[in-house]
């Protein structure tokens, strides 16, 4: 990854409407377009990735694909994030399953692994990483329509996907969670989020405690401060402008940077890990 693609704070002030797009973001965030080189982890194997249109889901599929599995990218709405996702996968070989459809809902969810199966042909990988947040000065100011949509989508479709995915899991297979430092060191301004991150880290380590008779591991990453369209267009554009800089590196972490952390858990290498939570945080502690 070229220093350029690591840009140190202040960025350009900006402001997006949620959920935000890839292409209106300055500086653009690397998800290991041009860096990722594979060496077959993951050949043969099939990943359903939620939030696999931007950020950090996409850098994964990215990383996935050059790793030799086909991917059913799962996504909101933003079709055009999403077919470029797609055009990395397929360059790099491998199948792509454009999904758009909204993770709240369990019988989406369930589509999502019934789609895998009968179009890819199993499902040996479930990262569960979308994820939604609001910034709120006062607890009185969130509203509860909010509250619910954040659990919703933070926590319940992880539940909602992995209860569809796992009686068709082989032994082998692997669960990956997005959590976040947050988990650990809740911003009060991100309230619901941070809640739901610390419901992601318990959730984790119960299910790989329920699923390891079956040879089935779950485990989570961490990220710090990533450099995703959910910052600009979840934070004030002041705020956003800083977004990294308190990290001992100084500044946010691109979605590549995070890609290396999941191939370790979805493949052989993490073979001996499960109920694990892998910080990537730029340096901010989480013990």
């Amino acid at each position: 990854m070229s220093e350029e693609r690591r840009p140190i704070p202040p960025y350009p002030k900006q402001k997006q409407e949620p959920p935000g797009k890839t292409a209106r973001m300055e500086p653009i965030p690397d998800h290991g377009e041009h860096s990722y080189e594979g060496n077959g982890r993951l050949k043969g194997k099939v990943a359903l990735i939620t939030g696999a249109d931007s950020g950090i889901g996409k850098a994964v599929a990215i990383a996935f694909a050059r790793e030799g599995a086909d991917i059913l990218i799962s996504f909101l709405d933003e079709i055009d994030d999403a077919e470029d996702t797609a055009r990395w996968v397929k360059e790099a070989g491998q199948k792509a399953i454009v999904a758009p459809g909204d993770i709240t809902s369990e019988g989406h969810c369930e589509n999502l692994v019934q789609r895998a199966i009968r179009e890819l042909g199993a499902i040996d990988i479930l990262v569960n990483n979308a994820a939604f947040q609001r910034t709120y000065a006062d607890i009185s100011d969130i509203p509860v329509e909010e509250w619910d949509k954040t659990f919703r989508t933070n926590i319940y479709a992880p539940f909602f996907l992995s209860k569809a995915a796992i009686p068709h899991m082989r032994p082998g297979s692997s669960i990956i969670n997005t959590t976040s430092i947050q988990s650990r060191q809740p911003s009060p301004q991100l309230l619901a989020y941070a809640s739901t991150k610390g419901a992601i880290s318990n959730f984790t380590a119960g299910l790989a405690e329920m699923v390891a008779e079956k040879g089935i591991r779950v485990n989570a990453v961490a990220p710090g401060p990533i450099w995703t369209p959910l910052i600009p267009s979840t934070m004030p554009a002041e705020k956003a402008a800083k977004f990294g800089q308190q990290t001992l590196i100084g500044r946010a972490g691109q979605p590549a940077e995070l890609a290396g952390a999941y191939v370790l858990l979805a493949s052989d290498l993490g073979s001996f890990m499960t109920g694990a939570i892998v910080p990537v945080t730029g340096g901010e502690i989480m013990i």
